[in-house]
């Protein structure tokens, strides 16, 4: 049996498929990395954040506004919601938003139970080695886990924040 060939999309009709300027703040899903620890994970979320129509929320610190430049590969400016108390603003976002954090508790959901997002969402990342501060979690709504069979004690930033944005976008 011989396979066909696949018909591989140009640039040009990726171009033409693709909104032509970045989106405005909608207001509606926020992945918020409010501990970051590597400037280059911050780029690569805020491209996914571009991908699936989430804005992003940051901590004003003096290497963030570098390291977003540097990784945002779309050259077009993005949705960034910048953060001066992240245990502050996470607060103020609780009763207007469903506020889900990725971190391993006992009450944490599998990623695969995630529904998609019905109203305004945060999703908060933590420390990629401390993970979320235990005086944040007390503001989370829901907690999710994204399994791992490896010897890995988690996922990078970028990538546990785009499997949850993804999943809350309702595009996987």
């Amino acid at each position: 049996m011989s396979a066909r060939p696949m018909w591989v999309r140009t640039r040009a009709e990726l171009r033409g498929q693709r909104h032509r300027r970045a989106h405005s703040c909608w207001d509606h899903l926020i992945v918020a990395p409010l501990w970051p620890k590597y400037g280059v994970n911050l780029g690569t979320l805020l491209r996914t954040c571009d991908a699936v129509g989430a804005c992003m929320a940051v901590p004003h610190r003096p290497w963030i506004r570098e390291a977003l430049a540097k990784g945002n590969t779309l050259r077009r400016p993005s949705c960034v919601h910048w953060v001066n108390d992240p245990l502050g603003w996470l607060a103020a976002q609780r009763g207007d938003s469903d506020v889900v954090g990725v971190e391993l508790t006992d009450e944490s959901i599998r990623l695969v139970e995630l529904r998609p997002a019905r109203r305004r969402t945060v999703v908060v990342l933590g420390h990629e080695s401390d993970g979320i501060p235990e005086d944040a979690t007390t503001l989370l709504d829901t907690a999710v886990e994204i399994p791992m069979l490896g010897t890995g004690l988690s996922l990078n930033v970028a990538v546990a924040g785009s499997l949850v944005a993804y999943r809350l976008a309702g595009l996987v």
